[in-house]
């Protein structure tokens, strides 16, 4: 008889609390969007290029009352924009599909309004169709919202819109999938169940990008959402948005911020997310403002930084940035 010693490999610590929120009822799989019987009276939340790109013909929402205004890194004027237009409608439903910058934006909408959310993802790396957290631009500054009542209602996970994305949409979303599972699995914040859930995203997002398996993403940046959405991203997110804010991709910024921060951190991921990195051959970014600006804007950024396995000071963040400024090699 062979006697189970796996619980001496890794004991489970259950003195530590801790509580799982995700919403209530998520679908994956092959055309799970083109199937799911919408409701008839919804509004449609997406970006320019949806029409043409398919989206709506596939979900069969041509009858639905559409805007579609959604920009990259969205500010709050333009949720605000849509709540101001549509707050005397009487739909039931707000269906956000696109990338995270519309589904954070249909989030914010539904939740002002108090209308049910359908989320549907057509990039799979920012998880925001699991997470109870909406990322906005306010004065400039890129702004994360948190509320129990952004989850959606329904969200709806399809490997159909792999198929015909760019392949520079493709890496950018998924480093970050790859960024927030990883800074999530170090966070103090973290437990046994997004530590769990955020090694096994990285596992498959990391097999998916470098043997181009792109059609296992969805599945990866699902789990990703939902392990770092019950616990936090870290230093590499905290170190992104200035980068952000000068016009680099969410995505470009993460692969060399979570990078350094890795590095910083000891990360266990470190050597691992650098291959990535590589493999997906990211040019090299390059901050102007001033680094004594940029470190004092990070360090108001206390929900990553409170997180980060290290203590972190002023010095540390200009240290990290001149890193990456003139070296972006690590």
């Amino acid at each position: 008889m062979v006697k189970d010693v796996s619980y001496k490999k890794h004991a489970i610590n259950y003195d530590v609390l801790f509580t799982i929120q995700q919403p209530n009822n998520i679908q994956f799989g092959t055309n799970a969007a083109s199937n799911y019987s919408y409701p008839t009276n919804c509004l449609l939340i997406t970006s320019q290029g949806a029409k043409s790109r398919g989206w709506i013909k596939y979900i069969k929402g041509d009858n639905f009352q559409l805007f579609d205004v959604v920009e990259p890194n969205p500010t709050i004027e333009s949720a605000e924009y849509i709540i101001s237009k549509c707050k005397k409608e009487q739909f039931s439903h707000v269906i956000g599909i696109g990338g995270g910058s519309s589904l954070d934006v249909a989030k914010f909408v539904g939740f002002k309004l108090k209308k049910r959310k359908i989320l549907i993802p057509t990039t799979f790396g920012s998880g925001s169709e699991v997470t109870r957290i909406a990322v906005l631009t306010v004065n400039g500054k890129k702004t994360s919202f948190h509320d129990e009542q952004m989850f959606a209602d329904i969200a709806i996970v399809d490997p159909y819109f792999v198929k015909n994305t760019p392949f520079e949409i493709i890496k950018n979303s998924a480093v970050d999938a790859c960024a927030q599972c990883t800074e999530g699995y170090d966070s103090k914040s973290s437990n046994e169940y997004t530590k769990f859930l955020c090694e096994k995203a990285f596992n498959i997002l990391e097999d998916a990008l470098m043997n181009e398996r792109y059609e296992n993403l969805p599945f990866g940046s699902l789990i990703a959402g939902l392990g770092f959405g019950n616990c936090s991203t870290t230093l590499g997110h905290a170190l992104s948005y200035v980068f952000s804010n000068e016009g680099y991709s969410h995505g470009h910024a993460l692969s060399f911020t979570t990078l350094y921060a890795h590095r910083f951190n000891n990360s266990k991921f470190y050597h691992r997310f650098s291959n990535l990195v590589k493999k997906l051959n990211f040019s090299k970014i390059n901050l102007k403002q001033n680094l004594g600006e940029a470190a004092d804007l990070i360090l108001t950024d206390r929900k990553h930084l409170d997180n980060n396995p290290k203590q972190v000071n002023k010095q540390d963040i200009i240290s990290l940035l001149e890193e990456i400024n003139v070296d972006n090699s690590v």
